[in-house]
This record gives C-alpha cells, structure tokens and sequence, in this order.
C-alpha cells in the first residue's frame, strides 16, 4: 500500500506517513490500532522483532517482568483482550462491571481446580 492511500484512509498527508515511517514522528497508540486494522493485521506485527522482555515489559531499563505480568500483556495484546476490552469499556454501570469482573473471577478459579 502506498503512503498515499494510507494516509487518506488515515485523515493525513503522506508526508505525515512517511515521518511515522522514517521514525521522525512517533506513532500514538490510537494511531497504530487505526494502520494495524487498515492493513488487516494485528498490532503485534509491528513488534514481532523486539526481544521478549521489551515487548512484556516495555522498557527494557525497568524491573523483570513477572509471569503473571508476561501472561497478561500477551492476553491484553491479543484479539480476543482487544475486543473484551472494548466491550467492557462500554459498559456504563459500575455495579454490572464488578459483577461481570466477579464472575470471570469464579469462572477462571473453577477453570483451574
């Protein structure tokens, strides 16, 4: 795909593209979830060649990553964290958000004896 036309499906120039390219500008978050889903692929692409740890951790200067953290990060990265996120976040009443997080709580404690 051309920096053009990726850059009008983005609402920018593609001199704004080729900076995100080049490593000139930084690229938001909210930016690269937008590239990702007009490429038809997923945000983990564009990390698949950063060691482990930076990619569980973030900064490769901070404290060892746990397990439980490691494990998390990949299911929050995934399709499936994506989208149950999402919907969370939708959900407007604080008291169905604790009772939704209390049950996935009794689902995962059953799941694991």
């Amino acid at each position: 795909m051309s920096q053009e036309k990726l850059g009008d499906q983005l609402g920018l120039t593609f001199q704004q593209v080729q900076k995100y390219e080049k490593g000139l500008n930084r690229v938001g978050t909210s930016r690269l979830y937008a590239i990702s889903r007009i490429l038809g692929t997923s945000i983990q692409y564009f990390f698949e060649d950063l060691p482990r740890d930076i990619v569980a951790g973030g900064d490769p200067t901070s404290k060892p990553v746990s397990k439980e953290e490691s494990q998390l990060t990949r299911f929050v990265n995934s399709p499936e964290g994506v989208q149950l996120n999402l919907a969370f976040s939708r959900i407007q009443d604080s008291a169905t958000r604790r009772r939704l997080t209390e049950l996935v709580r009794t689902l995962a404690t059953e799941a694991t004896g």
